[in-house]
Parts: C-alpha cells; structure tokens; sequence
C-alpha cells in the first residue's frame, strides 16, 4: 500500500512562493516515478511537473518552465514542488503521484497512486 501525503499548501499574493512536500510511505521509494498535477475548479486534472526514479530526469508542463522545480530526496521518501513568481492561474489543488512502474511522465494515466491534494491559492 503506497500512501502520499500532500503538505506546503496555502494562500498567497501573485509574485510568491510556496514548497510543496509529499512524503511517500513505500518501501523502495526510488523505484518510483513521482509527479505533480493540478486541478482548477471545473478544469481537467493536468501536469506540472515530474521527475525520475534517480532524479536525473524532469518534465513541466510549458506554463510552469522557469518557475517551478521539482526535485526528489531519497533519504527522506519525498518529493518536493518549488513554486516561484507564482501568478493567479496557478491557484488549483496540487496532488502528488506515483508511478509503480517507474515512469516519470505527463499523462496521468501512468501514475498508479494519488495523494489527496493541497491547496494552493494565489491572490492577485
């Protein structure tokens, strides 16, 4: 059983930043390919950012490049969100994700576990 949990979230003014944690419960934590997603109120659940099982390997979405970091740290089984000069469209639930079979990828549909999302609200 993999459980996720989601922290960092909250409510901020257009030009801050926020970490985003999500500390896994597995029993090889690098053996999974972890990601973050967002959904805005009546929206489709999307991509922010993932990364691979060693680190070595990241994707994000185009509206995040620049500003968003994801990264990962083995000792502690969690994955981190940096979120800098965040703007209003960012305001979503962010959930964390894990792909049991290693991938690191923008298609939700490759990740098998799913935290229960933190909110991230950015007020202009």
């Amino acid at each position: 059983q993999v459980q996720l949990v989601e922290s960092g979230g909250g409510l901020v003014q257009a030009g801050a930043s926020l970490r985003l944690s999500c500390a896994a419960s597995v029993r090889s934590f690098s053996s999974y390919g972890m990601g973050w997603f967002r959904q805005a109120p009546g929206k489709e659940r999307d991509v922010v950012a993932a990364i691979s099982r060693s680190g070595g390997n990241t994707y994000y979405a185009d509206s995040v490049k620049g500003r968003f970091t994801i990264s990962r740290d083995t000792a502690k089984n969690t994955v981190y969100l940096q979120m800098n000069s965040l703007k209003p469209e960012d305001t979503a639930v962010y959930y964390c994700t894990a792909s049991g079979r290693g991938y690191y990828s923008g298609n939700k549909d490759y990740y098998d576990y799913w935290g229960q999302g933190t909110q991230v609200t950015v007020s202009s």
